[in-house]
């Protein structure tokens, strides 16, 4: 058995908490109600020694209730946890009272730190708001091993706010340095420029390596109860050592590309003008005039120059 056969997942529990507005006004009432006895009680000589401090056990615990009010925004969650129990998150916003010891977070340190943590009154709050980060520009070598930079822009969201509370230390860190090492990854096993036929890669199939990259994300991301909404590639360049000398090689394959797209459009052309010339009788060439007149045309329709034409007053043959 391994350690995560060993590891549970943490699954979100949703619960709901009272209405801080009926609570405060219940919390007002025993407060006044308390002190006015209390008072009351003492001014006429009433009450005993143990009422009174029991009375001033029961005030001191509506003192007490005012620290558990909280208030949500929408796209905001509390996670409640009770000495180190986890007891459920509250996603409804507005205003709120739950049990005054739920902690602010999860428990962690020394023993001392951990009673400190149970007995805070604060809030637990998560943002479930959509959030996004760039990466810093990142130097990694691609399929080819060719050193290249890249960078992303990351959307994320929490999704299961128990994941992100209990089974990662700092979800937002893990969601930076996870990130990162997925874009190292997805930049190994593309190369920069495509190189075979059909061959997916970093700068032409932008669409493939983002869904590629979201894919990625989300298998390491979800671990921590985050949802990845979009992933894209905001920065692709060459390292600078190498930049000069594949930029030589792009512009020397996009002149031989263009070259061959020159030459099979004017052969295409040459053999139009031949076949038009014979089926319609204009003139009969024979094989050496044919060959003359194919390299004349080749001549104008691939020349980066005008060509100048020449005016034959005689023969071929002369």
């Amino acid at each position: 058995m391994n350690s995560n056969e060993l590891k549970s997942e943490s699954r979100e529990r949703e619960t709901g908490a009272l209405n801080g507005w009926g609570m405060l006004l219940f919390n007002l009432v025993w407060l006044i109600g308390v002190g006015i006895w209390l008072g009351l009680a003492i001014r006429g000589g009433a009450a005993s020694h143990w009422q009174i401090l029991s009375a001033v056990l029961v005030e001191l615990l509506g003192a007490g209730m005012l620290g558990g009010y909280f208030t949500l925004q929408p796209n905001e969650a509390r996670v409640l946890i009770l000495f180190g129990a986890y007891k459920g998150t509250v996603r409804n916003s507005g205003f709120w009272w739950a049990n005054p010891l739920f902690a602010r977070s999860r428990a962690s340190g020394s023993p001392a730190e951990s009673v400190k943590q149970a007995w805070n009154c604060s809030t637990s709050k998560i943002s479930l708001r959509a959030r996004n980060f760039t990466s810093d520009k990142l130097k990694v070598n691609d399929k080819r091993g060719n050193p290249v930079e890249i960078a992303a822009v990351v959307v994320w969201m929490v999704e299961d706010t128990a994941k992100a509370a209990f089974d990662v230390d700092d979800y937002v860190s893990y969601v930076h340095i996870q990130s990162e090492s997925a874009i190292r990854h997805i930049a190994s096993i593309y190369a920069y420029d495509r190189g075979e036929e059909n061959e997916a890669s970093l700068r032409e199939s932008a669409d493939e390596v983002a869904a590629a990259l979201k894919r990625e994300l989300q298998e390491r991301l979800g671990k921590a109860g985050v949802l990845v909404e979009e992933a894209r590639l905001t920065h692709l360049a060459y390292a600078p050592e190498i930049a000069q000398a594949m930029l030589r090689r792009q512009q020397a394959e996009a002149v031989i590309a263009a070259r061959q797209k020159i030459v099979h459009g004017a052969v295409s052309m040459v053999d139009m003008a031949l076949r038009e010339l014979s089926e319609k009788g204009v003139v009969k060439l024979d094989e050496e005039r044919k060959a003359s007149m194919v390299s004349n045309l080749l001549v104008v329709l691939c020349g980066e120059t005008e060509a100048a034409p020449v005016i034959n007053t005689g023969t071929l043959y002369q």
